[in-house]
């Protein structure tokens, strides 16, 4: 037997090789090309297809259900005009106070607005600013709440759904308010709510976009907004009474809940960085067939900092790439880098500056003697050439630069405002002024939402961008109290904003054509190990 072995080499190797077998490396697979979520749109999926532009569109819808539930108090707390009954009221007067009781009526009765529903006037006029800080601080609790949510548990659409599921709530509930307080209460709920809108859907829409279409893409993302500013003042008018008001810009939120929302998907990026690869790499897979692409069967999902790993042979090890520990982040991982702590200090300074000009200037439009519904029209479409001019010279000038120049624009004619007197041609031109000061500074707002989102990995890109809304918020609480200075006072203080935020904006990174990168790491890696931006 051993000799018939020995002499057929043909018949001794296979059993040799049986015998062997345990000993020996695996045969080799086919390799595996892992890439970044940038750079597979770039090469296999197409960076915005009719995949990215449907996606973007629907999910965009949920920021003119953020103008509604923000805006509607432009009219629900609006004070009406008044008319005289008898002896005790002046119709020159500009305010009811020292009328005889029963001398004169609201213009459409007591419902027609919170004002008139519970007497807020002379001495309880502070309640309806007050209705309107603490709404804002409710967005920015929220803006903060669901940033992190939708980092970690519930991912973009999901925390998207919560959000526009609590607005419709508390929007219908706030008609069935009996009393100022509960009111009061139930607008910060509603503020808690809608500060998550804008974030979330920012975030999710603009994601599974390529990096040389993603700055297009999300400046476009404030024409919904200025969009449903304008649409709201048409509801407005068709619904004069406060309660009825509330009711119909709460209707939306739960359109948008059962019509639009199952047709969003979660965003890829989530995905990956949670460690669920295999929905992510369906995802893409969905994304390259409805833009007319394939996705080939070598290449797979990797977060940045994995990309400069050699590639894995092992077919075993092909398997594992469909689970991954999920990596998860916080304010403590962005404070405790150098990299982005230096990044979140300058980006929450400049949107507070940003926010204290533009919600200030904004605040102006009810000083224009003309009717409301048109003034609050005027004022959205005034916003859309900012936004237009600001998209096209995005990705000319840079992020940064064009940061720095809507800044500063804003800032001089806010200062040339602060000049002018308040009679006369004077008070014409301060008026012209404080048009163009809100004309740099809405441009500048829509492009610090992209600027900030770029600035931070996927790992917590909606915690830092939650910290910057509610930098936000604290502008806006703030903005009606310098209103009510009076005078130049308000216009130099703007100035003073606008300046101070361009200054600072000097010192962050240019973000134009850089990849969203998905963990700190990849971020230090990918910047080559800077410490100062």
């Amino acid at each position: 037997m051993s000799a018939i072995l020995s002499s057929d080499p043909d018949l001794r190797l296979p059993l040799l090789s049986s015998l062997e077998e345990p000993a020996r490396k695996p045969e080799k697979g086919p390799d595996v090309q892992k890439l970044t979520i940038d750079d597979m749109l770039q090469k296999h999926c197409g960076e915005f297809g009719t995949w990215q532009l449907r996606h973007f569109v629907l999910t965009c819808l949920a920021w003119a259900l953020e103008a509604f539930h923000t805006m509607v108090m432009i009219f629900a707390d609006r004070e009406p005009e008044f008319r005289c009954l008898g002896p005790g009221c002046d119709e020159m007067a500009k305010s009811v106070c020292g009328f005889e009781p029963g001398s004169w009526d609201w213009v459409g009765g007591a419902g027609s607005s919170t004002v008139a529903q519970w007497g807020l006037v002379c001495g309880e006029k502070y309640k309806v600013g007050l209705v309107q800080a603490v709404f804002f601080g409710g967005c920015m609790i929220g803006a903060g709440t669901f940033g992190h949510l939708s980092d970690s548990s519930l991912g973009r659409k999901g925390s998207l759904t919560v959000v526009c599921l609590l607005n419709a709530v508390f929007g219908c509930l706030t008609a069935l308010a009996p009393d100022y307080w509960t009111y009061l209460l139930l607008r910060l709920l509603t503020g808690f709510s809608t500060g998550g809108v804008g974030l979330c859907a920012f975030v999710l829409a603009t994601e599974p976009v390529g990096s040389s279409k993603r700055g297009a893409a999300g400046m476009s993302t404030f024409y919904f907004f200025s969009t449903g500013i304008a649409m709201l003042s048409g509801i407005a008018y068709i619904f004069p009474s406060w309660r009825e008001l509330y009711i119909a810009s709460s209707i939306p939120s739960i359109l948008f809940l059962v019509i639009v929302l199952p047709f969003i998907s979660e965003s890829p990026r989530w995905y990956l960085v949670r460690g669920r690869i295999n929905e992510a790499m369906t995802l893409m897979r969905t994304i390259a067939k409805s833009n007319g692409k394939h996705l080939p069967d070598g290449v797979v999902l990797a977060l940045d900092e994995d990309v400069n790993e050699s590639s894995v042979n092992d077919q075993n090890d092909k398997q594992g790439f469909a689970t991954k520990e999920a990596i998860t982040g916080s304010v403590i991982d962005v404070i405790r880098s150098p990299v982005t702590r230096i990044r979140m200090f300058l980006a929450v300074a400049i949107n507070f500056m940003c926010s204290v000009v533009y919600y200030g200037l904004s605040l102006n439009v009810v000083n224009l003697d003309t009717n409301l519904h048109l003034n609050v029209v005027l004022n959205a479409v005034a916003e859309m050439p900012a936004f237009a001019i600001t998209a096209l010279l995005l990705d000319k000038l840079g992020r940064k630069p064009l940061t720095i120049g809507t800044l500063w624009f804003s800032g001089f004619f806010c200062f040339a405002g602060c000049l002018m007197g308040g009679v006369g041609i004077w008070k014409v031109v301060r008026m012209i002024c404080g048009i163009l000061g809100i004309f740099g500074m809405a441009g500048t707002y829509n492009l610090l939402f992209i600027y900030t989102a770029e600035l931070f990995p996927t790992v917590v890109r909606n915690v830092a961008l939650g910290c910057a809304t509610q930098s936000a918020q604290m502008g806006a609480i703030l903005a009606p109290f310098i209103v009510v200075m009076g005078g130049a006072l308000p216009f130099a203080v703007f100035a003073s904003c606008g300046f101070v935020g361009g200054l600072l904006a000097f010192y962050l990174p240019e973000t134009l054509n850089r990849p969203l990168y998905d963990t700190i790491t990849g971020m230090k890696e990918g910047e080559g190990g800077l410490s100062g931006v």
